[in-house]
């Protein structure tokens, strides 16, 4: 690991998160941070909302909500989705991930934009 290497997956944490991280502890969070965020997210190819769709689909059909409630208030907090794309994106994914997933997924979205308007 190098220190730009290391700033350079902080940065993109960053813009991913839309909030400050710091360096953290452990073995776990440097892979993440030098891998993840310093090598694949900073890929080129895809845009970072290329990125994010693809990102929020994979974690619908999985039904991980929990990860949901950081990467959609991110997108929109970032501009890359806007209200009305989220709940496009809620009903075209429901037809592919299953009607309980993607109710949930609905709710959820309706639920951030209540409250970020």
């Amino acid at each position: 690991m190098t220190d730009e290497r290391r700033e350079r997956g902080l940065e993109m944490m960053r813009q991913v998160y839309g909030w400050e991280i710091g360096d953290g502890p452990g073995d776990f969070f440097g892979i993440t941070v030098d891998h993840l965020f310093a090598e694949i997210w900073t890929r080129p190819g895809l845009s970072m909302r290329d990125r994010r769709l693809l990102l929020i689909g994979a974690l619908a059909s999985r039904g991980f909500n929990d990860v949901l409630d950081i990467q959609l208030p991110a997108a929109l907090g970032n501009g890359e989705l806007s209200p009305d794309e989220l709940r496009e994106i809620a009903i075209f994914l429901t037809h592919y991930i299953g009607w309980p997933l993607g109710a949930r997924l609905s709710v959820q979205i309706d639920t951030l934009i209540a409250k970020s308007g």
